[in-house]
């Protein structure tokens, strides 16, 4: 069924849902008893793909609770476990007869393991370690089974400590023989170098040794304070999302004061340090940096990096390995002008501490921007989107579509014979201005397919025959380009309108969340707010036929990056709904370019040839490497020349940035007339320009336009004429 643009109800990806598909009378006195009664229900009723709650979906519940509560197992004994397994094939009847059990059970056992455990890391923390013997962990704690006693709990307590202690042990010991070669640089003694701002720090290994144990046991003591103010509602909360995120990865219950902060992050309008996260086994794990934020500006943290401890200016930092996501958060955030350091594991294996202020997200830097390109006397255009943004309260106000449609004109305007549409870590937004984008480049058609669970589906067309740019045309993508990105590109690379240049896949989110507050299910409620439920109720396709999810969109020429080879997009997460297709719609393939495959395969050979694609590849494999290690050494020894065999290949892969493509980046002649009352843009614009021209990618791109120009029909059809 097709459906005209104007009357589309889908204007967002994530939106709101009534509740009105409902009869069925829910009244339970117990408010945790009424919560998994009602989210089980709506999940039955509205969830694009519900499951069966089976055993199969209880073992699953039991595995992944167990998982998250006590992911490093340091808590539980084998002994719990067994009992624990008792009711492994129960849950499922339990969710359907909301009763609780499991969960009490389990909550009522990690209370007191968390006790015992404050006696335990303290005893711990009492003894020296010794860096001087071999020994080694294993750090990937998945790959652990659960001791079976006390005293090997605490052996295992004493490992973990030790490797968590190893860092802060092997920095102050820098520290040390930093000052030791000060003070030989003076004439001084060492031991007497120190001023009044340093008379702290250790100036002995031994010392060194004690001030680590300390600086980790105040860690261990703040996490601690905050884990015991911790109230049962908000484990509860946690095995509820349990429950939901069998169902996908993007479904999930918000408690009433976390659906507030989700309105406020949907808005753009929030406080703290600008990106999302991903509950880890290790940490927190960055899965998206937003434009404008404290992050995307200080251009240290990068996605897949792991958050390790979060610390307040000045303050030891607390450890969130094995914390709650949610309580993690609270952590991170702040208000605007306070300091947050984080010491992060990159996702090259080196660890660092990052200092960043928090801030409001600049709105400005999440819209459409662009620069002309110079190679030689030919002129290109590029255009970087960072998401599909829309004015919730008036459309007409701004939009992405309308803003790529003024950039399109004045990069026309100033002479540009190709464009470059930049995708790449661009996650989506407002379904209409991607229909809208996509009318910017054909006559008329299907831009997108939206399914809905036991519905026809739904085709988006472009009503609009105008064509605002018929030119050779590049996108580029990568694994971070998510859902309305995916659509485009798709749509643009069914047509043949466009050659796709990026990773192997694109993040692969094909389906849109609605939002259900969940006390407009309950016709009566004297528990007040119960909260809301994102869940997913429909999938997109292309116009082919093909489902973004999962597998994306395949990029027409590949080219390596630093996320080649790991897992960071749909495939990596828990739960992802199946790829599949349905028909295709109606459409024709574009008739503008020749040669348009010969094209494509001429920039696949220029890539495999290019030497700085290769360090990239090179770069990414050893990046895989460093993921991939599990078993360290605790011996310092052993540890300081790993750090320096990890320097070395970080000063290796320095390269990687200090490349030139010999193209030159202009603004916009209406931006020239904004500097010279705003010299921050001019400083952003530059810091931006700069960038580009180390950039790979946008150097191929430039190259596609040139082969696309001397194959554009169109162009060779107009040349004719005037001739």
């Amino acid at each position: 069924m097709k459906k005209n643009l104007a009357y589309a109800l889908l204007v967002i990806l994530i939106s709101v849902a009534s509740c009105s598909f409902t009869n069925k009378s829910f009244e339970n006195d117990d408010k945790d008893k009424l919560l998994l009664d009602l989210i089980t229900y709506v999940l039955a009723k509205l969830h694009y793909e519900p499951k069966d709650i089976n055993d199969d979906f209880s073992v699953n519940i039991f595995e992944s609770f167990i998982d998250i509560i006590d992911p490093t197992k340091r808590y539980f004994l084998e002994s719990d476990i067994k009992e624990f397994e008792q009711q492994k094939f129960q849950i499922d009847e339990q969710i359907q007869n909301t009763d609780i059990t499991f969960f009490n059970m389990v909550y009522e056992r990690l209370t007191k393991r968390m006790n015992e455990a404050q006696g335990i890391y303290k005893e711990v923390l009492d003894t020296p370690f010794d860096y001087s013997i071999d020994e080694t962990i294993n750090i990937k704690y998945d790959e652990m089974e659960f001791v079976n006693s006390k005293k090997d709990l605490k052996e295992r307590w004493r490992q973990q400590l030790k490797y968590a202690t190893l860092g802060t042990y092997d920095s102050k010991i820098s520290h040390l023989n930093e000052d030791a070669e000060t003070a030989k640089e003076h004439g001084h003694s060492s031991a007497f170098f120190h001023t009044d701002d340093t008379s702290e720090a250790p100036t002995t290994p031994e010392a060194a040794e004690i001030s680590a144990r300390e600086a980790t046991k105040k860690t261990l003591n703040d996490y601690f304070d905050f884990i015991d103010d911790l109230e049962r509602k908000d484990w509860f909360v946690q095995y509820i999302n349990t429950i939901v995120d069998e169902f996908d990865p993007h479904t999930f219950y918000f408690e009433p004061d976390e659906k507030e902060k989700f309105d406020t992050s949907m808005s753009g309008k929030f406080e703290g340090i600008g990106a999302r996260l991903l509950k880890q086994t290790e940490g927190a794990k960055i899965t998206d940096i937003i434009s404008g934020g404290p992050v995307w500006r200080d251009a240290r943290l990068e996605v897949g990096d792991m958050i390790l401890k979060v610390g307040q200016e000045g303050e030891e930092p607390i450890d969130i390995v094995g914390m709650r996501l949610t309580d993690a958060i609270k952590l991170i955030k702040g208000p605007k002008s306070t300091i947050v350091d984080l010491t992060v594991r990159k996702i090259d294996g080196s660890t660092e501490i990052i200092s960043l202020t928090r801030d409001v997200v600049e709105l400005e830097e999440s819209f459409a921007k662009s620069a002309n390109i110079i190679k030689g006397d030919q002129k290109f255009g590029l255009i970087k989107l960072p998401k599909f943004y829309v004015d919730f309260d008036d459309y007409s106000e701004r939009n992405a579509a309308t803003d790529v449609a003024k950039e399109v004109a004045r990069l026309k305007q100033e002479g540009a014979e190709g464009l470059i549409l930049d995708l790449r870590d661009n996650g989506g937004g407002s379904l209409k201005t991607v229909v809208e984008m996509g009318g910017l480049f054909i006559k008329d058609g299907p831009i997108v397919q939206v399914q809905s669970a036991g519905k026809n589906k739904e085709v988006y067309d472009d009503k609009d025959e105008r064509i605002q740019w018929d030119g050779p045309l590049v996108i580029l993508v990568n694994e971070l380009s998510a859902s309305a990105s995916e659509i485009l590109a798709a749509a643009m690379q069914d047509y043949k309108r466009a050659i796709i240049i990026g990773s192997r896949q694109t993040f692969g989110k094909g389906t849109v969340q609605n939002i259900i507050p969940l006390k407009d299910v309950v016709r009566s409620n004297e528990h007040g707010d119960l909260g809301a439920l994102k869940l997913t109720t429909q999938k997109f396709y292309r116009i082919n036929g093909g489902s973004t999810q999962l597998e994306g969109v395949k990029s027409n020429v590949v080219v390596p990056d630093k996320y080649n080879y790991i897992d960071i997009g749909e495939r990596g997460q828990s739960n992802p709904l199946k790829w599949d297709k349905i028909t295709p719609a109606d459409y024709e393939v574009w008739d503008g370019y020749i040669d348009y495959e010969q094209t494509i395969a001429n920039s696949t050979k220029r890539m495999a040839n290019n030497p700085q694609i290769k360090l990239i590849d090179e770069n990414a494999k050893w990046i895989k490497s460093q993921q991939d290690e599990s078993i360290i050494s605790l011996k310092y020894e052993d540890y300081e020349a790993e750090e320096e065999k990890h320097k070395a290949k970080l000063d290796y892969f320095k390269a990687l940035s200090e490349y030139d493509s010999h193209l030159t980046f202009e603004s916009l002649k209406y931006e020239e007339e904004l500097f010279t009352k705003d010299s921050v843009l001019r400083e952003k614009r530059n810091r931006w320009h700069k960038n580009l021209a180390k950039d790979v990618y946008v150097e191929e791109a430039v190259n596609v336009l040139q082969d696309l120009k001397i194959n554009n029909i169109k162009k060779a059809k107009l040349a004719s004429v005037k001739g």
